[in-house]
Order: structure tokens, then sequence, then C-alpha cells
């Protein structure tokens, strides 16, 4: 592994952008606006991480199979000797009864280091990625057998290098397969372009055999995003939507197309004026009619992010400004929808008393705009929710949070973080 503290660097300065700004720019402007709370829910903290061996602050959202298990990341904790102190990240599985099993801990070395984006399930094993690690530092994407003689084992399908037109650390977005089991997923930097000092990030494509292809490079220039961090979405021709935290005409941030010639259509940039979002980190959801729905982690009325949408001509339209208060504020996970209503989590705002800026909060938006605050973070029992949520059959929510939880474990979230339960009543 490269052992430069380059690297290491390069990934802390992308959650500097999108995690620790937000202890500041959410707490700004507070205007006095009605917020509804829902009391119809019931919420469970199914566990709280420790740190080391079962992993420590989880930045992505959780998978689940048939069974109800689930399975998910941590950045940290694991095993405690590897290159960094805090431990180089696990894999981990929560079966029904909310018992934890650490699947695989990272070394930091070839095997990858620090996952922070979501799994995808193929045939029952895992796969995912690691934003550092691997041949030369920039990177992994793994699997995870989870059965048979083979359980635990890590295999790496591809390690990124950013020399050569490869990208270069795969972040937060994770996989998104499609029904051949073909995995696609974005990194923030590398690539063919090098307008931006570390290249502007690529949309690669990787067989379950590990054959990996770059199917757009950004370019930063011209109107096109640069540093794509969230998760794809796929429509029945196989075209890919995502987001750019930042390029585009304002260099706020864009939705983007990519065909499956790899033909990339920047579909609208954000302005960051006028009450428009600007900075995107989670990517967008999907309605049948080709609707798109995201968040803003910033801009908006009130600076604090918004919720959006965007039609099939390519007309936005902001369904909510985040205050700060106790409705949000920072919302970096991708929305679910579900009969209408979409739903996901705010990183910051809440209850100011914790944390000072508020430890985030748990929202349904529905189809009139009106929002509801469904849980509100306390950091007892989680904060700062950097994911977005999973929504099973009978309509409960399942999501992450990157601190709070057990206060012994780690005092600067408050603890190493959870995995929650939100229950309709």
């Amino acid at each position: 592994m490269n052992d430069s503290k380059q690297p290491r660097n390069r990934f802390r300065a992308i959650h500097r952008r999108v995690v620790d700004a937000s202890l500041v720019l959410a707490i700004v402007l507070v205007p006095v606006l009605a917020t509804s709370s829902s009391q119809a829910q019931t919420f469970t903290v199914l566990y709280s991480f420790t740190g080391a061996p079962d992993g420590a602050n989880p930045y992505a959202r959780v998978v689940r199979d048939s069974k109800g298990n689930l399975y998910g990341t941590t950045v940290n904790g694991g095993n405690p000797g590897c290159y960094l102190g805090a431990g180089c990240g696990t894999v981990f599985k929560l079966d029904a009864t909310g018992k934890e099993s650490v699947l695989y801990s990272f070394i930091g070395r070839a095997d990858g280091a620090n996952p922070s984006g979501g799994l995808a399930r193929v045939h029952g094993d895992l796969y995912g990625t690691t934003p550092l690690g691997g041949a030369t530092g920039d990177g992994t994407v793994f699997k995870l057998d989870t059965a048979g003689k083979d359980a635990g084992k890590e295999t790496v399908l591809h390690s990124f290098t950013l020399a050569g037109g490869d990208g270069s650390t795969p972040d937060i977005g994770g996989l998104v397969r499609d029904k051949k089991g073909n995995l696609y997923g974005t990194t923030v930097n590398g690539g063919g372009n090098f307008y931006c000092s570390l290249g502007c990030g690529t949309v690669f494509k990787i067989d379950t055999s590990g054959n990996e292809m770059v199917l757009y490079s950004f370019t930063g220039t011209g109107g096109d995003g640069s540093s794509p961090d969230s998760r794809l979405v796929r429509d029945k021709q196989g075209n890919l939507f995502g987001t750019t935290l930042w390029g585009g005409a304002h260099s706020s941030g864009t939705v983007f197309m990519v065909d499956t010639t790899g033909h990339e259509t920047v579909l609208y940039s954000f302005t960051g004026a006028g009450g428009d979002g600007m900075n995107p980190v989670a990517g967008v959801v999907r309605d049948v009619k080709g609707n798109l729905y995201g968040t803003t982690a910033f801009g908006g009325a009130y600076g604090n992010g918004t919720v959006y949408k965007l039609d099939t001509t390519g007309k936005e339209t902001v369904l909510y400004n985040f205050t700060g208060g106790a409705d949000g504020a920072v919302p970096r996970g991708e929305l679910v929808l579900a009969h209408g209503n979409l739903y996901g989590t705010a990183n910051r705002g809440g209850d100011f008393a914790c944390s000072g800026g508020g430890c985030g909060t748990v929202f349904k938006l529905d189809r009139t705009g009106k929002q509801t605050v469904l849980h509100t973070f306390t950091l007892t029992d989680g904060g700062y929710p950097a994911a977005g949520l999973l929504r099973d059959e009978q309509g409960n929510l399942y999501g992450t949070t990157v601190g709070g939880g057990n206060p012994a474990c780690q005092t600067g979230y408050g603890g190493c973080g959870t995995v929650f339960k939100l229950a309709p009543q």
C-alpha cells in the first residue's frame, strides 16, 4: 500500500467539505417556522458500535436480505492494528435479534481501507468499495463471501490507480447492480481529465470477475460536473443517473445521466443562488414517470439545504428548504420514495440542545411539500446521520448514524454510531 499521507488527507478533505462544514453552516440562520412532528412512529436503536473490534462510524446505508438481516460498512473501528489507530473499518451483519457480527476487518493495505460506501448483494455475496488502500492506495472494489467454506473471505476485484485514466477514491456512493450482476459506481478523483488537480472523477462499471472499465471521465469544464460522490440509479434502458458535488455552469454541482454508450448529459446545474440548492452529496431516486428527486447539502432559501424535483424536461423545482431549526439541516443521504412521499435524513439541526447545532433528524415530505419530523436525534440514540434510509415491505425504515450511541466509544462524535429502525404505528 502507498503509505504516503496524500491519499489519507485527500479522503479526509472530502469529508471536511461535506460533514465538518455542516457543523458550522447548519446553524447560520434559523428562522422561526412551524415544523410538524410525528408521534406515530416507534424508534429503536438496533445496535450501538463500540469501535474495536466491531467497527465505528457508519457513513453508508444498510442493505437487507430476505431473512431480515442487515449488512453495512463502518469507516473506522475493527482491527486496531491497522495503519490508522482508530481502525481501518469493517463490514458488519446485524441479525433480526440485534446481534452484530463483524464479517471482515480491513487491515489497510492491499485489501483496502475505510469503507464509506454502501454494499450491493449479488447471489448472497457482498460487494463494496474502499476509498483508500489497494495496490496504489487509491481505493478498491471488493467482494466478500458470506456463505460456505469461503465465508468471510475478502477478494479485491479491482485496485484503482490515479494514473492511466482510471478512477481514484470511490467514496460514499457505493455500488448499484444490474440484472446480470454487473456493478456501477463513481470515484471522486481520477479519470482522464486533470483540470481538477487529482482528476475530476469517473463513472465506472465492473463485473463480478473484476473486469473494470471507465464509462465516463468528468472534465469540470464547459458546464460539466466534477467530483461525483453519489450512489447511482439505473433505469430500464440501462442509463445511469447521479450527481456531482462541484462543477456545472455555476460551480455548485450537477445532476447527470450517462447512457449505455458512455455519453454523458448534464441534466441540471445547481446555481446556489435565488433559493436554489448547491452541493448535492446524495444521489437521486426516480419515479415511474422518470422524474428525479434528491437533496442538496447546502443552498436553498436558508443555506441549509433543499429537497428538489427534476422533471424529464430538465425543469428543477425546490420542494423544501431546510431552515436549520427543528426540521433539520444539511441533508446528505439519498431519499426513499414510497406512495408519493419522500423519506430522508438531515445531518444536523433538530434539537439544538444536542451539540449546539443539532444532531440531525429523520423526516418525511408529502406530496404537498409539507415536512414532518419523524425523529430527532439526541446523541444517546445516535447523531449526525449521513446516509439514506432503507424501507422494507411493511414500511419500516432502517438507517445509520455516524456518531452518538455509546458515549464511552468516541468523544468526538459523542459515540461510534448506531443502526436504527423507525416503525410506523
